[in-house]
């Protein structure tokens, strides 16, 4: 009798899907990927969402964590990566802007008073940088690599948590940019997990930069799979995993998908014990999303804000700290963070000469039907004044579309699940290897697993690492 007919089948053609693939095709073995929509790429798909000839991502846009990741960077993928003059800006309402530059030395000089607290802060990961990154983007269970690194990490991280960041910066300069940075986490600012990002977003900024890929985010999933196909490996698109039925016969299964979607593909192939664990997995606030065709540039106050690539619009770290709170609690921040990402003024492929395209999202509790059209609006406005006058159209997506679009996407959380401090560090659930499952067939490699969300691959990678052990 014949054996399976593929050594692996991967269900999700996101980053970290078409990662997992390329880590078990490199290793000899035989592997497909199924695709349930007609294109490939999860969270890093760009499409013409407003006008023809405006190419917009339409979900992940900056990638530091793709750019720093262990992973990626041994893979010979055909990404050209573009470096805004600065990796990202936070405007203040005196006109003026903190910056967050390639150079720590750039950084601190913007940060007025604690100028010398932030060298003395990220000098020391930063000459351990490669090690500092790798430990944190590997499972903390049973023991991280380079433990001492990740250690002093952590305790920088928790100092400036417990205290707002008071412990680390005095000004508020610092704190504001640090707040931008920290709002990334999904989770209120007060927390370890959000000066954890913030802390390694720096860190990823003084080392490979927060580039973006010529052409749009799909250019990331588009060099995976030319990789995949040259090593042998299938895609189908197209292709709907509603049960473990609809998977060609495989010694191993991986899925790029939140635990929700594998206790409904799986059934009783899983234990009821280890489902109902599962289906604790807490998600966490959704997105509201606005992407621009413009007929100018942002025209921004501070003139430096126009050189970055990434805008955390917020003011202080109070008002940032405030708007991520009401989220938590399921209420409409009044003034929202506003995430902004300028990539038409660095990459001339992104919209027709003369005209630009701008990114922008808010946070929202899971599923709200809010329209934060004005409220967003409002922020550009108040460090833009005049930037409505520059819109030429809008493409709004609410929370309830950024699930009809994806459905590992749910209540619009698009980071595969809420990273409070339990979810943080042991996704989806408390086990000494997050990727396999009770059952020896069938692996986890979406964002639901550690390190969480990001364009790195690192989930698909360590989860590949499992089922290539079952499949030896």
């Amino acid at each position: 009798m014949s054996g399976p007919t593929y050594d692996a089948v991967v269900v999700g053609s996101g980053p970290n899907g078409l990662a997992a693939a390329v880590a078990i095709a490199r290793a000899g073995r035989s592997v497909l990927v199924l695709e349930a929509s007609d294109t490939i790429g999860g969270g890093s798909r760009s499409a013409p969402l407003t006008q023809p000839g405006f190419i917009h991502d339409v979900c992940s846009a900056i990638h530091p964590l793709g750019a720093a990741s262990p992973y990626l960077k041994t893979l010979p993928l055909d990404i050209e990566w573009i470096h805004p003059d600065l990796c990202a800006a936070h405007p203040l309402d005196d006109g003026s802007a903190v910056t967050l530059s390639r150079s720590v030395g750039d950084t601190a000089a913007s940060l007025g008073e604690d100028a010398t607290r932030y060298i003395k802060l990220m000098g020391p990961f930063v000459e351990h940088a490669d090690a500092v990154i790798k430990g944190l983007q590997s499972p903390l269970l049973p023991v991280p690599q380079h433990p001492i690194l990740v250690t002093k990490f952590g305790l920088r991280t928790m100092e400036s948590a417990l205290t707002n960041g008071k412990a680390l910066f005095h000004g508020d300069r610092a704190r504001a940019l640090i707040s931008g940075t920290a709002a990334h986490a999904m989770v209120p600012l007060r927390t370890l997990p959000a000066h954890g990002v913030a802390l390694l977003f720096h860190l990823c900024a003084h080392t490979a930069g927060w580039p973006m890929p010529r052409r749009g985010s799909q250019s990331i999933p588009d060099a995976l799979a030319a990789y995949l196909a040259s090593l042998g490996g299938k895609i189908e698109c197209g292709r709907r995993v509603a049960t473990l039925r609809d998977v060609p016969s495989s010694r191993v299964v991986l899925f790029d998908l939140t635990p929700r979607q594998i206790v409904d593909i799986c059934g009783e192939d899983l234990p009821a014990a280890y489902r109902r664990r599962l289906s604790h997995f807490r998600y966490g606030p959704g997105v509201f999303k606005i992407d621009y065709a413009l007929n100018a540039p942002v025209p921004w106050k501070a003139s430096e804000v126009g050189r970055a690539g990434t805008v955390h619009l917020g003011g202080t770290y109070e008002e940032v700290a405030a708007s991520e709170w009401a989220v938590t609690k399921g209420r409409i921040p009044e003034r929202p963070w506003v995430i902004v990402a300028q990539q038409s003024v660095f990459d001339e492929t992104r919209a027709p000469a003369g005209k630009h395209t701008l990114w922008t999202y808010c946070h929202v509790p899971s599923g709200s039907d809010v329209d934060m059209t004005n409220a967003i609006e409002d922020q550009l406005e108040r460090f833009a004044p005049g930037f409505r006058d520059t819109v030429i159209e809008r493409a709004v997506r609410t929370p309830k579309d950024f699930e009809r679009y994806n459905e590992n996407y749910i209540g619009g959380d698009i980071a595969g699940g809420l990273s409070n401090l339990r979810q943080f560090f042991t996704r989806p659930i408390v086990k000494l290897n997050p990727y396999t499952t009770p059952n020896p067939r069938l692996f986890i490699c979406s964002s639901s697993t550690p390190p969480g969300a990001g364009v790195h691959g690192m989930c698909g990678y360590n989860a590949a690492q499992a089922a290539l052990k079952s499949l030896k």
